[in-house]
């Protein structure tokens, strides 16, 4: 039995290398730049395809090693690219704004590696001179997992040398803690920023390049390992490199006896050793607390929110009623694009309530719609329930979710209260995906569909219509009411509005939970048009589908959400024809981003007002 137990724990730790590699990468990135980096993964997977070509040019064991270590160097100078032409020209934007500028280069990196390798997965070949396995106390253990075993350490060791003993070092420690003070002594920051990252999306490269003999190259690779590297950070401490190595270590061990004694829970485990974790530690095990100003903020309105003046009010009543005669002009088609356009309209309009208003930047909103639809298929489909009490059902069960995880969440703040929100909506979706007896697990929930009086198409249009034009006016009215405005003033000086009275974090608790009905409404509305639902609504990529189109259409307007969120679905129709459209999607997301930062609305907003003084 002993035997066995060590066995496990040395693959655990041998599967924490590639893990660590990544993960170290992202915390070095985000503790100078500050940037949540959503295209590690992206780097990751070119490793691993890059190590797989190099490999098959450079014969022997020298040839093998050379590559895993040129792999990481490529990436590295990839990584460095990307600094330079994507997140340079965005640094003075607020932080999360760069969120945009990552997921777009995600997308280009998808349809490039795409281009260049094919669709087909790449097996990776076998370490020369450590294939097969040796015995250690009787049982089996791989000697490539030997290999990594001490490889693993050597890396993290020349990384503390590099971070604790180096002058590059102190200065990478110094940004670190005081970016401005760094800059006040001279340093050219710019520089500094561009090392990091090229040093960061390296190790992410060797990371994929090294895992190559144990799992090979394919296409799904980046968002595979996007959501373990966060927990890993997490665990560890955003910034915290020791925390890193820590984190993944636990989280590859507790993989590992999980896969062994409970497999059914594999994915649910990570993900309560998370929230336990941010529970007890809030900035991880050994991560430090943030100071004020720091970490995800979404920047102070430059422009007041505004009430709508009466010019916008007459061409927006015209856009809705254009929009209502839809079923007199448009084809069935059309009807379907427009609800599925109309629903996530109003996803995002809950999300950027959040961000816009209260300040709050949630990782996990997705846990809130996926979790309605799965609230309203559960019902019909264990209960036989109508329609009309399953579909009630959406926003009132997203509402008790966000009750409880808002309660827990808002204790801590900026980035740390994002990744806890993350780690939620993980969790759900873990217990989806592997419930399958009562879920449908991966198969999902099917033959949902709406009572008979709603299945026209028409019908269900003015049904979405109504709901999801009446929720986005809802939420624009709270915005305008006293609620709001106490809202804004706890979000811009939350000392001054407690000592007026406001009690902030009941108020922020008030709009999380309305945030989540409201994108539990959009969730039994999507539920209903698809006649399904899977684990994927669930997903961290959903999450952030609804930061990129806030974030596209501009946080600082009202309107943001709505107009991003319906460019981001036609866009999308439109270039979903093409082959490589996710390539054009992350370019035109990319020029977004660098041309207009305030986003769509907030830059035509800019330019009507310079428009209007000029006139004056």
């Amino acid at each position: 039995m002993s035997g066995f137990l060590l066995a496990q724990v040395l693959t655990g730790l041998a599967n924490a290398g590639a893990l660590f590699m990544v993960a170290s990468g992202l915390s070095l990135i985000f503790g100078v730049t500050r940037i949540v980096n959503l295209a590690h993964g992206s780097f990751y997977m070119i490793g691993a395809y890059i190590g797989y070509s190099l490999i098959q040019v450079l014969p022997g064991i020298v040839g093998f090693w050379l590559a895993i270590l040129l792999a990481g160097i490529v990436v590295g100078l990839v990584g460095l690219l990307v600094e330079l032409i994507v997140l340079r020209p965005v640094y003075k934007a607020p932080e999360l704004f760069q969120l945009v500028a990552t997921f777009g280069v995600i997308l280009v990196f998808q349809d490039l590696t795409l281009m260049i390798w094919g669709p087909e997965d790449l097996l990776g070949p076998r370490a020369p001179g450590l294939r097969g396995v040796i015995f250690i106390l009787g049982e089996p253990i791989p000697k490539y997992d030997i290999a990594l075993l001490i490889i693993t350490p050597i890396v993290a060791f020349l990384l503390w040398y590099l971070i604790s003993r180096t002058r590059v070092g102190i200065l990478v420690r110094a940004a670190t803690q005081d970016r401005e003070m760094v800059g006040a002594l001279g340093v050219n920051q710019a520089w500094l920023f561009s090392g990091v990252f090229a040093l960061g999306t390296a190790l992410a490269g060797l990371g994929g390049a090294l895992q190559l003999p144990k799992g090979g190259a394919d296409l799904l690779m980046d968002f595979n390992i996007l959501t373990s590297v966060f927990v890993v950070v997490v665990i560890g401490g955003m910034g915290s490199l020791p925390g890193a190595y820590l984190a993944a270590v636990i989280i590859s061990v507790v993989n590992v006896f999980g896969v062994t004694f409970l497999p059914q829970s594999t994915l649910v485990m990570i993900f309560v050793v998370m929230v336990l974790v941010l529970m007890i530690r809030p900035y991880g095990l050994l991560g430090r607390e943030e100071g004020a100003g720091e970490h995800g903020q979404v920047g102070e309105p430059e422009l007041p929110f505004r009430p709508a003046t009466p010019k916008t009010k007459i061409w927006v009543t015209l856009g809705l009623i254009l929009l209502a005669m839809l079923p007199l002009y448009g084809s069935n088609f059309t009807q379907i694009l427009a609800i599925d356009i109309l629903v996530f309209c109003l996803f995002a309009a809950s999300l950027h309530f959040l961000l816009g208003i209260c300040g709050l930047v949630s990782f996990g909103h997705a846990a809130y719609f996926g979790g309605g639809a799965y609230a309203a298929a559960l019902l019909l489909t264990h209960t036989g329930a109508p329609m009309e009490i399953a579909f009630i059902l959406a926003p009132i069960g997203a509402a008790l979710a966000a009750l409880v995880v808002g309660l827990i969440c808002l204790r801590l703040t900026g980035v740390y209260f994002a990744m806890l929100t993350l780690a939620f909506s993980q969790l759900l979706w873990s217990l989806v995906f592997q419930w399958g007896e009562v879920t449908g697990g991966d198969d999902g929930l099917v033959n949902i569909w709406p009572a008979e009086w709603l299945k026209p198409t028409e019908i269900y249009f003015y049904f979405a219509f109504i709901l999801c034009v009446g929720g986005i006016l809802f939420l624009r009215h709270v915005a305008h009411s006293p609620f709001g405005y106490a809202l804004r003033g706890a979000r811009d000086n939350e000392v001054r509005a407690e000592s007026t009275g406001i009690h902030a974090q009941r108020l922020r608790w008030l709009a999380f939970i309305l945030a989540g009905t409201m994108a539990g409404l959009a969730g039994g509305l999507f539920v209903f048009s698809k006649g399904s639902v899977f684990p994927n609504e669930l997903e961290i990529a959903r999450s952030f589908d609804a930061l990129i189109v806030v974030f596209l259409g501009g946080v600082k307007t009202l309107t943001g959400g709505v107009v991003g969120g319906a460019f981001f679905k036609g866009v999308e129709e439109i270039l979903t024809r093409f082959e490589y459209w996710r390539l054009a999607f992350g370019c035109l997301i990319i020029i977004v981003v660098i041309f207009a930062p305030q986003g769509i609305v907030g830059t035509l907003r800019k330019v009507y007002d310079d428009r209007v003084r000029h006139r004056a």
